[in-house]
Order: structure tokens, then C-alpha cells, then sequence
């Protein structure tokens, strides 16, 4: 496996920062808008960033978390033409990819965005972003979407795939699709938000079956749809990954369980991290286990620092679980 990253790069110093740290393979942030990724561009930006000694997994689809993002909103909106129109950008890039050397891409089929409750006090201070449910507006009502049942919403999807996944299939480029975040119960702002389940992802894996069609499997909300994520998040990995349907991880961690949970970092939450690595590796996952959602630290470029916290943390775990081997 390999530590990896989507941190936002700010300048190209950040290349070279990453490979000093030994973060050697990243989602990337090619130049301009999503629109102009031709494969040139693309072509060009993988071999910039590899004569930093860092290799490009994925890029994102330009796909927004809810319509105010103002990324590609009518595909989960359902609206057609519109939504045809974002989907083609969607598979110019896909093939761009493909062309470009670029083995997967990543993207999100939310609607209602990324919910999230005041933060909570963790160690030392830090501020952990939080979701309790019973502390917010249960009633609260539907944006732009209306309502949107779960019929309609595996309708869109499957509109989305049935159009992407042929694409991904004729270039050889990968569908890393990150679960809704968090769990919400049905009709919560008017949405039954099919992908904020297990069983949900697991449909969604095996609608246009595929071995292109996939999970940016985000170890941290899967754990937020769970009873008790401590010990049922293992036998989850498995089940993905035994299916070779997991083509990312955010590796992080949370404190507490469905509907009531804090994110953490990595050494301090309620799942053991090193033993969900050996399950990783067990089921033969060979990809980027990257930080995602680390809590609000003190001092100056906090998010960097709490980032190659998390990256020495990955190095740390991966080399340990290796060490066994021997």
C-alpha cells in the first residue's frame, strides 16, 4: 500500500514537501477548470509532478457535495438536458485520463452536502468536527431538491453510470465513488440519501458491474453509518475489498458511532487503525491510504501540520504491518 494525499498544493513547493516526506503518489489538482483537461494538459501536469518524484493516482470529477457548489449540480439533480451535458464533461475527462496516464478518478453523488453539527473539544484543544443528530433541526426543510425519494435517487445514479461506466471501461480508468457523509435517516431535508449505507454501497457496486466500478472507500464515514464501527468496520472492508471494489481510502478515524460522532485522529478513535491496515492488506488492496477530515489544530499552517502528522502516522503503520512478515 501507499501514503497518499489530496491535500489542496498551494505551490509547487508542496511537490517537493510531499516527496521529502515520503508522500509519493497524490490526487492531483491539474491546472484550469475541469473543462480544459485535454489529455495534453493532463499529459503535461502527470509529468511535471513526477520530476518531483511523486506519481498522479486520480483526479477528481468535477462534482459538487449540493447545488450551491455550483459543480455539475443537474446530475444529481436529475435535470435533463443539463445533467447530459455535465456527464459529457465528466467523460471527456475520464478519457483525458486514460490517455494521459492517469489510472482512476474520484467523485461524490451528493445532494445535501456534508452535514456536521458545532465541533467538539479533542486533545490538547483541538477541535473536532462533529455530527450529533439529535442537535440539529431534524424538521429542517428540503433546499432546491424537494424531496427526493430513494427511487429517484438510484435513478439518477444509474442514469450517471450508465453513461460513465462504459467510458471508464474503453480507457481503463478506475471509478472511485466516496460514500454520502454522514448517515442521515430517510427524509432527513427531504432526501433518502441511498449511499449513507452499507447495504447501499453495496448495491451500488453491483449496478453496470464492472471491474472499473468502484469505491474512493472512506474508511471514516463508512465507519459513521456503523452501530459499532470498533468491531464491524473490519468484516465492511472485507467485503469490499475482497471484491477488489475499493480504489482509495481515506484513512481516518471518529470517536462515537451513528449519528453521534467526532472525527479524530488517527491514533485516538475507536477503530484500531493498525489492525484495519492488516485487513487492507489481507484482501490485497494495494493502493493510497491518505488523511482526510483531521481536526483543527493550533498555530500557524495547521492543516499542513495535521496532515504530515497523518502521513507519518500511514508510514509508521505500513512499515509495522510489514515488519511482520518478516
Amino acid at each position: 500500500m501507499l501514503v497518499g494525499t489530496q491535500y489542496l498544493i498551494k505551490s509547487d513547493t508542496d511537490y517537493e514537501v510531499l516527496a521529502q516526506l515520503g508522500v509519493n503518489h497524490i490526487n492531483g489538482y491539474p491546472p484550469g477548470s475541469p473543462e480544459t483537461w485535454t489529455p495534453q494538459v493532463l499529459t503535461q501536469y502527470r509529468e511535471k509532478v513526477e520530476k518531483y518524484g511523486v506519481k498522479v493516482d486520480m483526479v477528481a470529477l468535477p462534482i459538487g457535495t449540493k447545488p450551491s457548489d455550483g459543480q455539475s449540480p443537474n446530475i444529481t439533480l436529475g435535470i435533463s438536458p443539463d445533467r447530459d451535458r455535465e456527464i459529457e464533461t465528466c467523460q471527456n475527462i475520464i478519457r483525458a485520463c486514460g490517455e494521459a496516464g492517469i489510472p482512476a478518478v474520484k467523485y461524490r453523488l451528493f445532494i445535501i452536502g456534508i452535514t456536521r453539527t458545532e465541533p467538539r473539544i479533542g486533545r490538547g484543544g483541538a477541535l473536532r468536527s462533529s455530527f450529533q443528530y439529535d442537535e440539529i433541526d431534524q424538521q429542517e426543510a428540503p433546499g432546491v431538491w424537494g424531496e427526493v425519494s430513494a427511487d429517484e435517487y438510484w435513478e439518477r445514479i444509474d442514469y450517471f453510470l450508465e453513461r460513465i461506466v462504459p467510458v471508464a471501461e474503453e480507457y481503463g480508468v478506475n471509478l472511485a465513488c466516496h460514500p454520502h457523509d454522514p448517515y442521515t435517516p430517510d427524509g432527513y431535508r427531504g432526501v433518502s440519501r441511498v449511499l449513507g449505507t452499507v447495504d447501499g454501497m453495496k448495491k451500488f457496486v453491483q449496478m453496470h458491474e464492472s471491474a472499473v466500478h468502484g469505491l474512493n472507500f472512506c474508511q471514516g464515514t463508512v465507519s459513521e453509518m456503523l452501530d459499532d464501527p470498533g468491531k464491524e468496520i473490519f468484516d465492511v472492508i472485507r467485503w469490499f475489498g475482497e471484491r477488489k471494489k475499493i480504489f482509495n481510502v481515506h484513512y481516518r478515524n471518529i470517536a462515537g458511532k451513528k449519528l453521534a460522532f467526532e472525527e479524530t485522529f488517527p491514533d485516538e478513535g475507536d477503530v484500531d487503525m493498525i489492525k484495519a491496515a492488516k485487513v487492507y492488506k489481507e484482501v490485497g488492496y494495494k493502493g493510497m491510504l491518505m488523511p482526510d477530515h483531521t481536526p483543527k489544530i493550533s498555530g500557524e499552517n495547521a492543516d499542513t501540520v495535521a496532515f504530515s502528522y497523518c502521513y507519518g502516522y500511514i508510514r509508521a503503520v505500513l512499515q509495522s504491518i510489514d515488519a511482520l512478515e518478516d
